[in-house]
């Protein structure tokens, strides 16, 4: 049943967006599309108090919990970025603004781009570890939280090689073709 929450919990954030780039531009209702955008960490709020609802009635912590964490920490780390991405390309769909397509960056401009991304991913990574620890905690049985912990060393590993593509970057920029 969780599972579904959280399918429902993402397809809700990209109605929403959606919802909210469309009343702004199409009907330009400028406050009603920002505030269809601002509900977005409602959704984020509500997956995370149904995960621990449903841990907290006695499941078994699984990762589908977990990524109700990590959802919430990238939500957090690139929601901002991710509506101004679809802001962007929602502008040059429907009212003919730039195409996002042509501000391909390379160089050491490339480089500081994908530094910035790792950092994000890195915030991302430590505010679902701490949804995860605040979890882990809370139920305080390791044997019903070891999908958690193992979750945060999974994810860490995928940082780490995160770290070495974006930082190769500052060592070999991207060069323009």
């Amino acid at each position: 049943m969780i599972a579904y929450f959280i399918i429902g919990c993402e397809i809700a954030f990209w109605v929403f967006v959606a919802a909210g780039l469309s009343v702004r531009y199409l009907l330009g209702m400028k406050r009603t599309g920002i505030a269809l955008l601002m509900a977005t960490p409602v959704v984020d709020v509500l997956l995370m108090v149904a995960t621990v609802m449903d841990l907290q009635r006695g499941a078994t912590a699984s990762m589908v919990h977990g990524i109700a964490a990590i959802y919430i920490g990238v939500s957090i780390a690139y929601g901002h970025q991710m509506i101004a991405w679809a802001d962007r390309y929602f502008l040059y769909w429907f009212k003919g603004g730039d195409n996002p397509r042509s501000s391909k960056v390379y160089g050491s401009e490339h480089a500081s781009r994908e530094r910035v991304g790792w950092l994000r991913h890195l915030l991302a990574w430590c505010i679902g570890s701490m949804f995860l620890l605040a979890m882990i905690w809370w139920i305080g049985d390791a044997e019903r939280t070891a999908a958690f912990s193992n979750l945060i060393r999974v994810w860490g590993i995928i940082l780490g090689i995160d770290f070495i593509i974006s930082f190769s970057y500052s060592l070999w920029p991207r060069k323009m073709l």
